[in-house]
């Protein structure tokens, strides 16, 4: 196996960050009352029990680095998240960065961001 990283990110309720991910493809693979791990093909997201965050104050984010982030896109979109520059869930449809790498970013319902990061 490959080394790899993968993101931490805080969920308020199991159950609706489960739901929530689900929409966009991703099944779970672990669940217990500290832990749950969801994976989507080969992305891995882990999240650990917050059930006092805050959505407007969460810090938390990370990148999803895609080989057809358009597509997920679509996904996002398909399961009703809306574009805008507020509220939770939302998606800020994909750019060129000045980086060159085109990104879109989706916030979820806990108030974490991922960047959705196309691969080259």
């Amino acid at each position: 196996m490959a080394d790899r990283a993968t993101p931490n990110l805080p969920a308020r309720d199991f159950d609706t960050t489960e739901a929530f991910y689900a929409e966009l493809g991703f099944e779970r693979t672990w669940r217990d009352g500290d832990w749950m791990i969801l994976r989507r093909g080969e992305v891995q997201l882990e999240f650990f029990p917050y059930p006092d965050l805050d959505p407007a104050q969460s810090s938390f984010s990370c990148c999803l680095r895609l080989d057809d982030m358009p597509a997920f896109v679509e996904t996002c979109r398909a399961a009703g998240i809306g574009a805008g520059p507020s509220g939770f869930p939302r998606l800020q449809a994909p750019r060129r960065e000045h980086s060159g790498l085109d990104i879109a970013y989706l916030v979820d319902h806990d108030g974490s961001l991922l960047r959705l990061v196309q691969n080259t």
